[in-house]
């Protein structure tokens, strides 16, 4: 399987990191959407293992701030835009912004019509926000947020508490050129007592391509009443819910989440 090596594509003026995996031009594209403080490198080879076991071609990116795509400007700052570029702090709606606006246009430059969406935590979000107004072949989402929890709350301020205090910021800074960046424009929006009110249930029953939802049993950033929303609110979600699994389940149980993702593109 040939992997073309991470290269970086203008997106509305932003520079993101990119990374493409090659395969069958008529399968639908696998595009993976990171987690909170994800990136490409933090997939490590996971992207290409599932894609070289489905036949699928790939496509990995790191999201603005992330990996080695350009930082956002002023991250802690006061929101503003100079020059007509977005600064300072990202605002509770910026999945729906990455859903709506950056997601689409990567695609379309990349000349990926229908992409099957496999998003992790934050991209897990994202990929349900996307097919909820897009065209796609399928929806994956791996411990997905659709509403917000105290457990989600409690678990990002003590990894705040281990990025001032432990060793958090030491083992990030291997995967992203701007690691405060990438840390806080995270922790800031979801600490932040206007997202407390994040709510995406209503919006996703629009969804009617198919979908699976992973989830841990042991997932500290949510509980298995986000997928189980899911499912109340679009009927045909297939549920995965993982014992001995925490919030990646693509790393804590790898096997059985490859066996679900085939068994779903299958049908």
């Amino acid at each position: 399987m040939d992997i073309t090596y991470p290269r970086q594509i203008s997106v509305h003026g932003i520079a993101l990191e990119t990374l493409q995996i090659s395969g069958p031009a008529d399968r639908p594209t696998l595009v993976f959407l990171h987690e909170g403080l994800g990136s490409v490198a933090l997939w490590r080879d996971w992207p290409q293992k599932l894609c070289q076991r489905l036949g699928l071609p790939g496509l990995v990116y790191s999201r603005q701030g992330y990996g080695q795509s350009d930082a956002r400007p002023d991250v802690r700052g006061e929101p503003r835009r100079v020059n007509g570029v977005a600064h300072g702090r990202l605002q509770p709606d910026y999945m729906h912004h990455e859903a709506q606006v950056v997601l689409p246009e990567l695609l379309r430059q990349l000349g990926i019509a229908h992409p099957l969406l496999l998003g992790h935590s934050d991209g897990g979000t994202i990929a349900l926000l996307h097919a909820s107004e897009h065209p796609v072949a399928g929806c994956i989402v791996m411990a997905p947020h659709v509403m917000v929890e105290d457990i989600s709350v409690s678990a990002i301020a003590e990894a705040r508490e281990a990025y001032l205090n432990g060793p958090l910021r030491q083992r990030l800074a291997t995967f992203h050129a701007d690691v405060d960046c990438a840390f806080w424009q995270w922790c800031d929006a979801w600490l932040n007592p206007a997202f407390r009110s994040y709510d995406i249930r209503s919006e996703i029953t629009a969804i009617a391509a198919p979908l699976l939802a992973i989830q841990g049993e042991g997932d500290a950033y949510g509980t298995l009443a986000q997928i189980d929303e899911i499912a109340l609110k679009v009927p045909h979600t297939q549920l995965v819910k993982l014992a001995d699994c925490g919030h990646s389940p693509h790393r804590d149980q790898p096997e059985a989440v490859a066996q679900a993702i085939e068994q779903f593109i299958a049908m």
